[in-house]
């Protein structure tokens, strides 16, 4: 198919700026800084890569048009004009503008079709011949001009192609021709390379071990055409792509894999200094680090689960330092004193003054201590979300409030702020339907309802709040009293919830001991006489719907109702497995998250729903009877 006519002068500049941008876009890549992609505050603009977790290779960063290369071949179509003799004269002096403009391939108003057409009338006339000839010499100029600059603009190879065609028709047995029509089959054949190595390298990126594919197609490039500008380009990202994957896995806190990383880069250009500039900043990269996590820990001794945080601290640092550093043995040493020291001792319960007056709730610390979370495969009613069973260590205690937060705490967090929670902003919540016995939506009905959407007593569970709810009333707490309040991790709930005990339900096996908690019962009457038909045989609590707070005996850990009466949100993002969860017991929150853990069971809940280990994830704006929640405050 014949490709369009040679551009116009000012479409020739325009597509030369063009390509001059990706020109420029592509040394940017190669340019690429320390930290390059980091947010304001220093870190990484992506996620760090867990201790351990496989590093990956970086995506490369290519110029747009990577991986476009000219039509394999471009052919020409002699021009057939039809010319009026007694204008001959006049296409001469056409021709010869032409010519001196550089206008040469124009199908109509070129001079090659200009004066192969005055040739066809006066095939005896030495000025049109000669005239013809100098268009094909121009030609033959066009291909070498465009081949030297190809370099500078990638462009240039489909004009040369063009020209190229028309020469290979009009001088078919000339060796000058020939040579150049080589010459643009060699670039065409170097750029093909060269746009297969961009798109491996888009595709595939380079990995860190076997052959990397866009590196072999940039080199053959190379040896078609010594110094390509876009083959060495291409070699040069490559190069790129090896430094920010090392850069990645520094920033991932995988220092040997960064080494690893630079070293396979350092084949690539070894007469570059990019690669020992890579060291020398990942080297410095590195002291700042250790430094960073001893300060850190040392500074996170101060919070109140500090421990915890600077232990993970030294982890990080012990395995990225080098040997012997001085900054982990101090930080070292400073936890080790920490861990000796606190205010409190298990089972002491506290209020804390409120700046606008009043106490807080009560709280009481539960001691620190080791448990297996999650179900064990085979307990009967658990489910793979509650898998794989993990061990989670707690190196210090935590004040828990003694019972959930209840409608009277709540109303002084409302009374204080005037926050408008979700079920008042929203206008309705779920309660119990005592007609239907279902749970049903209703109009008016908020925070300050029961679970029938009557108003609620100040000692009930508060209910009808929502996940962001909870959180606000803890961060209230937190401001009131200057200390971390927060709502309980997953993890800690299951902790405080088995109390030390391993078993299904928290107080063993079989229906729960007399008195210890609102669950459902089979001796369980609503008002209107319903009975449940999945619930605990022969237990009766007395209550239909939820009890004031602590009306049922405390656990182990001196905590009400933790088990039953309401079940309680949680601050942990839902996760359909433990999998890759936090080894600590942190909450583990995916920033935006929609959907949030509840814990424990409720009035309302099954046997299988009130086990240790029963899990449920509900969207974080969820309101209903069924969930509460409770504060926790670290020591």
């Amino acid at each position: 198919m014949p490709l369009p006519a040679q551009p116009a002068p000012h479409a020739r500049a325009r597509r030369r700026v063009t390509h001059a941008l990706l020109l420029a876009c592509a040394v940017a890549v190669l340019a690429i800084p320390a930290g390059c992609g980091r947010g304001e505050d220093g870190e990484a603009g992506e996620p760090r890569t867990s201790a351990g977790e496989e590093h990956q290779a970086a995506p490369p960063v290519l110029p747009a048009g990577a991986g476009e290369e000219p039509e394999t071949t471009v052919e020409w179509e002699r021009p057939q004009l039809e010319i009026d003799p007694d204008q001959a004269g006049a296409l001469r002096v056409r021709a010869a503008e032409a010519l001196e403009a550089g206008e040469l391939l124009d199908p109509e108003s070129g001079a090659v079709a200009l004066y192969l057409a005055l040739a066809g009338q006066l095939p005896e006339d030495a000025a049109v011949a000669e005239g013809l000839e100098r268009s094909v010499d121009a030609l033959a100029a066009r291909v070498e001009a465009e081949l030297a600059a190809l370099d500078a603009d990638p462009s240039a190879l489909q004009r040369a192609q063009q020209a190229g065609a028309a020469l290979r028709e009009l001088r078919p047995d000339d060796p000058q021709a020939a040579q150049l029509l080589e010459g643009i089959e060699q670039a065409r054949r170097s750029h093909h390379e060269s746009a297969q190595g961009e798109r491996a390298l888009a595709a595939g990126g380079a990995p860190l071990e076997g052959p990397i594919p866009a590196e072999a197609h940039f080199r053959r490039a190379l040896e078609l055409r010594p110094d390509d500008a876009r083959a060495l380009q291409g070699l040069a990202a490559v190069e790129s792509a090896l430094i920010r994957s090392a850069e990645q896995a520094a920033d991932a806190d995988e220092y040997e894999q960064a080494g690893q990383w630079l070293d396979r880069a350092a084949e690539v250009r070894p007469e570059a200094t990019t690669v020992e500039e890579a060291r020398r900043r990942l080297a410095g990269h590195r002291g700042a680090r250790v430094r960073q996590l001893r300060d850190d820990g040392i500074a996170a001794l101060s919070r109140d689960d500090g421990i915890a945080l600077a232990q993970r601290e030294l982890e990080t640092l012990l395995r990225i330092a080098h040997p012997g550093d001085t900054a982990a043995t101090e930080l070292r040493e400073r936890i080790e004193l920490a861990t000796h020291y606190g205010l409190f001792r298990p089972g002491q319960s506290f209020t804390e003054a409120l700046r606008n007056g009043g106490r807080g709730p009560e709280m009481v610390v539960i001691p620190h201590g080791t448990f297996h979370m999650g179900a064990p495969a085979g307990e009967s009613g658990s489910s793979d979300a509650e898998r794989p069973v993990r061990e989670v260590r707690f190196d210090r205690g935590l004040a828990v409030s003694r019972t959930e937060v209840t409608v009277g705490e709540f109303r002084r967090f409302i009374t204080a702020t005037g926050y408008r929670a979700r079920a008042v902003r929203r206008g309705y919540s779920v309660v119990y339907d005592e007609r239907s016995g279902n749970m049903v939506r209703r109009s008016g009905v908020d925070w300050s309802s029961d679970y029938l959407g009557e108003r609620a007593d100040d000692r009930q569970p508060v209910v009808h709040v929502s996940a962001q709810d909870a959180a606000a009333y803890a961060d209230w707490l937190a401001e009131q009293t200057g200390e971390a309040y927060r709502l309980p991790s997953e993890a800690e709930f299951e902790y405080m919830l088995r109390a030390g005990s391993p078993a299904r339900f928290p107080w063993g096996e079989g229906p729960p001991p007399p008195g210890s908690g609102n669950f459902t019962g089979g001796g369980d009457r609503s008002p209107g006489g319903r009975e449940w038909r999945n619930a605990f045989d022969g237990y009766d609590d007395g209550a239909w719907g939820p009890a004031p707070v602590g009306s049922y005996a405390a656990n182990a850990f001196g905590l009400h109702d933790i088990a039953g009466n309401v079940s309680e949100w949680v601050a942990d993002c839902w996760h359909d497995s433990y999998r890759r969860a936090p080894a600590d017991g942190r909450a583990w929150i995916n920033p935006g998250c929609r959907d949030q853990v509840v814990r424990g069971g409720s009035w309302a809940s099954s046997p299988a729903q009130t086990r240790s280990a029963w899990r449920l994830g509900s969207p974080t704006t969820t309101t209903n009877a069924r969930v509460g929640f409770r504060v926790v405050r670290g020591i």
